[in-house]
């Protein structure tokens, strides 16, 4: 019992050795997608890119095909049902919603994900702005990813009328 317990220390030690490598602004995030019944409906991954933003990916499982919108919310928080406590998208610029709005757009704004006859979709876009630190996506309190019921127009304010939030994911530091 002794010697598995100094093996787990050396080997906890070497780990945490390995993270502290890696500078706080360029650690990976990401987190599990999942209906308020607790479902789980797919992954979001951001990895950092030159410390100015991150390469994002949601995948999605288990959906029914059609178009729906995606959003980065402000707030790290996924409670059921309707995921309100996610907040508002997020946007540190002030601006207007949609990819597509010329006053636009947050830099929550994201293509739709397209969720084709097998269930699943994939949806992957460059992220502006600081993943990490004060007005960066992973502040103080969190960040989420949200589904939307309905596909965004990419233009009206503030959601692109995409409707009820379906699923949501916490994003963390991995």
């Amino acid at each position: 019992m002794m010697a598995m317990r100094a093996i787990l220390t050396g080997l906890s030690a070497v780990y945490l050795a390995g993270c502290a490598t890696v500078p706080a602004d360029q650690r990976q995030a990401g987190g599990t997608i999942r209906t308020a019944a607790g479902e789980e409906r797919g992954t979001i991954s951001l990895n950092p890119q030159g410390g100015t933003g991150a390469q994002l990916a949601v995948v999605a499982l288990a959906m029914t095909p059609g178009s729906y919108g995606i959003h980065l919310h402000a707030v790290g928080r996924c409670e059921g049902p309707l995921f309100t406590s996610a907040g508002a998208h997020w946007n540190p610029t002030g601006r207007q919603h949609g990819r597509l709005n010329p006053q636009g757009s947050h830099h929550g704004d994201l293509p739709n994900l397209v969720i084709g006859a097998d269930g699943r979709g994939v949806v992957r876009a460059g992220m502006a702005g600081a993943l990490y630190g004060e007005g960066g996506l992973l502040d103080a309190d969190g960040a989420a990813l949200v589904i939307h019921a309905r596909p965004d127009d990419e233009l009206t304010d503030p959601t692109g009328n995409s409707g009820d939030r379906i699923a949501c994911a916490v994003i963390a530091p991995l």
